[in-house]
């Protein structure tokens, strides 16, 4: 997949790509959510090009497409970085210290919150709970979660991932801050 986040063009695949879907939604105006979501599952992302795109294409104006793809969680501006950080911002995981390690991860990564870090290795984002309250503060990287996680575990993980560990599981889960329960 082309990162075409920062370009103010598209290329010929993406453009196609983007057309095609508008056809089979027959330039409906009311279909500008759906749009956007197909838009985001073939391609990852909804970026203002291709906001701009589906504008031109359905007469839906550029704002009102923005302000559905900034108004819903759903939709990314921008490409998802290799690793997926998701901080839990929880009632419990807020309380157990889950801003000191979305700080942690930020810095560590380069990744500011809700965004990618400029390497494209990371997508920092605050989540409304990850269904693990008794375990805060939790975090997942692609889809593997992390509990009880501490700062100092949080910048240890970050670390790994930059060198490229694949130390998602371990055998102590119930005894060690900031590693992964057991499956």
């Amino acid at each position: 997949m082309k990162d075409d986040s920062r370009k103010t063009t598209l290329d010929p695949s993406t453009r196609s790509i983007i057309d095609k879907i508008v056809q089979e939604n027959n330039l409906n105006k009311g279909a500008g959510i759906t749009i956007l979501q197909q838009v985001q599952a073939s391609l990852g992302y909804v970026s203002p090009p291709m906001i701009r795109r589906i504008s031109k294409l359905t007469g839906i104006t550029a704002s009102a497409l923005y302000s559905i793809a900034t108004f819903y969680a759903q939709f990314r501006l921008e490409p998802i970085g290799k690793h997926l950080v998701q901080v839990c911002h929880g009632t419990a995981c807020h309380l157990a210290g889950a801003e000191k390690i979305t700080e942690t991860i930020t810095m560590e990564t380069g990744a500011a919150e809700g965004h990618t870090s400029p390497d494209g290795k990371f997508t920092v984002e605050k989540v409304a709970c990850l269904g693990c309250c008794s375990l805060g503060p939790v975090m997942t990287i692609n889809e593997t979660t992390h509990i009880r996680l501490t700062p100092e575990a949080a910048r240890k993980l970050a670390k790994s991932k930059k060198k490229g560990c694949k130390c998602e599981k371990s055998s102590h889960a119930d005894q060690q801050p900031g590693v992964t329960p057991d499956e």
